[in-house]
């Protein structure tokens, strides 16, 4: 599976973002499908994945949405009410498997997209 993010930029805080992430292969619908971050300095984190069900990171529960269009084999993640500590490079990731549980180990990464979010 390769995974290619866009959709990163600039914007000023309380604001909104859509990152979209495609994938290749014709076996998407069968993988969980997820977003980490990482801060500068900082370990990349955990931030949503969608499989049977979605389940997110506390610091961005009720702001950001992950959902999928597996006709289109891609993944999206919606920001918004975004704050300056949302600042970070956005990576994909995809796990065979649909199955959630609390913890999530992708087997594939997809490169990075920077968010910049301004005070």
């Amino acid at each position: 599976v390769q995974l290619q993010a866009s959709g990163g930029g600039l914007v000023q805080a309380g604001g909104s973002l859509k990152l979209s992430c495609a994938a290749s292969g014709r076996t998407f619908s069968n993988h969980a499908m997820g977003w980490f971050r990482q801060a500068p300095g900082k370990e990349r984190d955990f931030v949503a994945v969608i499989g049977d069900r979605t389940n997110y990171a506390d610091s961005v529960k009720g702001r950001f949405a992950i959902s999928r269009d597996n006709a289109k084999n891609t993944v999206y993640l919606q920001m918004n009410s975004l704050k300056p500590e949302d600042t970070a490079v956005y990576y994909c990731a995809a796990r065979l498997g649909t199955y959630i549980t609390s913890s999530y180990y992708p087997d594939y990464w997809g490169q990075g997209t920077l968010v910049t979010v301004s005070s």
